[in-house]
C-alpha cells in the first residue's frame, strides 16, 4: 500500500547538506556587485526561525481580524484561519498521520488546500503537492515516489484515485466552502458534470473528516525545526522523469520574507489575485508571502480570461503574479479597455522568459490605465522554491532578469566546473541562500549533481541554466543548458532564434527545436503561432523566416517552419518543446 515505505525510510540521513544561518555567514570572497543596485531594498534581512505554521500564527497574532483568504466572496480572517488549520490538524491525527509522513494535496487553489497545507505542517508531517489535472498513472506514480500515506483530493478528480490503495483518501468539494445559495448555483453549473461517487467508495468526505477531530483531546502539535522538510514539489518533467524536490520550513519562510522586503510598497491588508497554482512553487510561494505580510489571497481555482478581468475590476488586487502567456491574454481582455488600474502595486512575471515586445506592450497598457509601476520580471526554479532574483523597483536593464533577492548570492561558473567566470562571460548560473532545496527525495546521486560545496564553504545550486552577470550584479538568462541544438558542429541556442522570430509583428509566439538530420546531426525547425488576424500562408512564412535570418548567424537559420494554433504545455504551463521535437 502507498505510504507504508515512509515509516521505515530515514529521511534525514539523505539530506544532510552544508547550510549555515545567513546572519552567521562570513564573507569568504563571494562577489556581491548587486548591492549598489538594491536601492532601499536591504541586502540582509532577519529570517523567521520557526515552521511555516508558526509564521502564519505570528501573523494572526498581529492581525487577527484581517482577511487571510477569500473564496467566492467568502472571507476568512486570520483568527478563523488558524482555527480551521487546528481543526484539520486534529483530524489528521485521528486518521493516524505521524511525524515525517507524507500527505498529498491534489487540488487547485481552494481553501481546503491551504488549510491542509498548514495543518500537515502543524502535526509534523510533509505536504506533497500534486497537479489535479495529472493523468491517472502520473498521480499514482507521484504518490508512490513520495511515499504518501494519505491524500486530500477534489471530487472531480476522484476517478484518478479509484484504483489507488491509499491508507486514507479524503475527498473535498467546492460545495464544502461556499454559501448555501452559491451551492445551489454551483450544482446547476460546474457541479452538474461531476461524476457521482459510489456510497461504498473507500473515502472520507471533507466534512466528515473535519468532524473526526471535534472531540480529539490529545496532543496534536509536533514541534519542528526550521530546517526540517515541509513540502515536496515535482519538477516540470520536460527534461525526463520528474524529480521530487524537498523544501524546508526555512526556505518557504525565507521566500515570503524576501518578496516582502523586495517590495517595500506592500502593506498588511493588500490583496493578491492568487491564480498561480499551489502545486507549483511560484503559486505556493505567493500565497505564503501574503500570509507573511498579513495580506489577503483571493483564491482562483482556474484561469478563465473573462472571469479574470471581472475579478480584477471587482476586487482591485494590489498584486498580480503570472506567466507571460497570462499577460498576453491580460492586455487583450474585454472589460479592461477603460479600467482604472492605479490600485496595482506589483505585477510579477515568472515561470518563463517574457519577450521584450510583450514587456513593452504590457508596460504601456498599464501606464495608459493609471498604473504607476511596470512589470517586474523574475527568475526562479522549483529547486529554490520560487523566485530568487527580480528587477529592482526603480532600476532595470533591458534583457536582464534582475538582481538577487535579499540574502541570495549568485555566481556564474564555467560549465561543468565550480570555477567562477568574469563579468560578462557566459556560464552556468549558480546560486546559494536560504531558499535552496534540501535535495531530491531518495536520490542522493541527482542531488550531488546539482548541489556542490564550493571552496568558499557555501552549498551552491547549479541551475542548469546559462547566463551571465554584469559589473552591477544584473543577471542575464541565456538558455537552459540541456536545451541546445547542435547542427553541423555549431551549438545553437533556441532562445536566441525565438527572440528574432518573436520580434516580427506578425508572430505572437515561436518555439524552435532540433530535428534529427543524417547530414547535419540536427536541423533547426521553427513552430509559429501567429498574431491575431494574421492568416497562415506560405508568403507569411517566408516573410517571417527572412526577417529572422537577417538577425542571426547563417548556421542558426531555421530550415523549416510550421504554423500552430497553440503550443503544447507542461503541467506547470511552460511550452513543452520536447513534444514538438517529435
Amino acid at each position: 500500500m502507498i505510504g507504508e515505505n515512509s515509516k521505515s525510510y530515514n529521511f534525514y540521513d539523505n539530506f544532510k547538506v552544508n547550510f549555515s544561518d545567513e546572519e552567521t555567514r562570513i564573507d569568504r570572497g563571494v562577489k556581491r556587485p548587486w548591492i549598489s543596485s538594491m536601492g532601499e531594498i536591504p541586502f540582509h534581512i532577519e529570517l523567521f526561525k520557526g515552521t511555516i505554521y508558526e509564521r502564519v500564527e505570528e501573523t494572526a497574532r498581529k492581525y487577527p481580524d484581517l482577511t487571510a483568504y477569500e473564496f467566492m466572496d467568502r472571507k476568512v480572517s486570520y483568527k478563523n484561519f488558524i482555527k480551521e488549520i487546528n481543526d484539520c490538524a486534529k483530524s489528521l491525527k485521528v486518521i493516524g498521520i505521524k511525524p515525517n509522513e507524507k500527505v498529498a494535496i491534489c487540488m487547485p487553489n481552494l481553501p481546503q488546500a491551504i488549510i491542509t497545507f498548514y495543518a500537515v505542517n502543524l502535526v509534523g508531517a510533509i505536504s506533497v503537492m500534486i497537479h489535479p489535472l495529472s493523468a491517472k498513472n502520473e498521480i499514482e506514480n507521484y504518490l508512490i515516489e513520495s511515499d504518501s500515506a494519505a491524500c486530500i483530493a477534489l471530487d472531480m478528480a476522484y476517478d484518478k484515485f479509484s484504483d489507488v490503495k491509499l491508507s486514507n483518501l479524503v475527498i473535498a468539494s467546492v460545495k464544502d466552502v461556499i454559501s448555501p445559495f452559491k451551492k445551489i448555483a454551483y450544482s446547476l453549473t460546474e457541479g452538474k458534470d461531476i461524476k457521482k461517487i459510489s456510497n461504498d467508495a473507500n473515502i472520507i468526505w471533507w466534512e466528515s473528516f473535519l468532524k473526526l477531530g471535534k472531540e480529539y483531546k490529545e496532543e496534536y502539535i509536533v514541534k519542528r525545526d526550521k530546517n526540517d522538510p515541509a513540502v515536496m514539489l515535482f519538477s516540470g518533467g520536460t527534461t525526463g522523469k520528474p524529480k521530487v524536490i524537498v523544501i524546508s520550513n526555512y526556505s518557504i519562510n525565507a521566500i515570503g520574507a524576501q518578496i516582502v522586503a523586495s517590495n517595500p510598497v506592500l502593506e498588511p491588508g493588500d490583496k493578491l489575485l492568487a491564480i498561480m497554482p499551489l502545486f507549483h512553487g511560484y503559486g505556493l510561494g505567493g500565497v505564503h508571502t501574503m500570509m507573511t505580510l498579513g495580506g489577503q489571497s483571493i483564491l482562483i481555482p482556474r484561469f478563465e480570461p473573462q472571469r479574470y478581468a471581472d475579478l480584477i475590476n471587482k476586487y482591485k488586487p494590489n498584486l498580480l503574479a503570472g506567466v507571460p502567456a497570462l499577460y498576453e491574454v491580460f492586455i487583450r481582455m474585454k472589460g479592461l479597455e477603460k479600467a482604472d488600474l492605479s490600485f496595482l502595486k506589483c505585477i510579477a512575471s515568472g515561470g518563463d522568459a517574457i519577450s521584450p515586445d510583450l514587456k513593452l506592450r504590457l508596460d504601456e497598457f498599464l501606464k495608459e490605465r493609471g498604473c504607476s509601476v511596470k512589470i517586474r520580471e523574475g527568475y526562479g526554479l522549483t529547486e529554490s522554491m520560487a523566485s530568487v532574483c527580480s528587477a529592482p523597483l526603480y532600476k532595470n536593464k533591458e534583457g536582464s532578469i534582475g538582481i538577487p533577492l535579499p540574502d541570495m548570492y549568485f555566481k556564474i561558473c564555467k560549465l561543468g566546473t565550480d570555477d567562477e567566470v568574469n563579468y560578462g562571460v557566459e556560464g552556468e548560473i549558480c546560486l546559494t541562500g536560504p531558499t535552496i532545496m534540501l535535495g531530491y527525495y531518495k536520490d542522493q546521486r541527482e542531488t550531488k549533481k546539482v548541489m556542490h560545496i564550493h571552496e568558499d564553504g557555501y552549498t551552491w545550486l547549479h541551475t542548469g541554466d546559462l547566463g551571465s552577470m554584469d559589473e552591477d550584479g544584473f543577471i542575464y538568462f541565456t538558455q537552459r543548458i540541456k536545451r541546445l541544438i547542435v547542427t553541423n558542429g555549431y551549438t545553437v541556442y533556441p532562445a536566441q532564434i525565438e527572440a528574432a522570430l518573436d520580434s516580427h509583428e506578425k508572430v505572437y509566439k515561436s518555439c524552435v527545436v532540433g530535428i534529427p538530420d543524417e547530414v547535419r546531426g540536427q536541423k533547426i525547425k521553427a513552430y509559429l503561432v501567429l498574431a491575431i488576424g494574421v492568416e497562415p500562408t506560405e508568403d507569411i512564412k517566408n516573410e517571417i523566416l527572412k526577417h529572422c535570418n537577417k538577425r542571426i548567424a547563417k548556421y542558426a537559420w531555421p530550415k523549416t517552419a510550421e504554423f500552430k494554433d497553440e503550443f503544447p504545455k507542461t503541467l506547470i504551463g511552460k511550452v513543452d518543446y520536447r513534444s514538438l521535437e517529435g
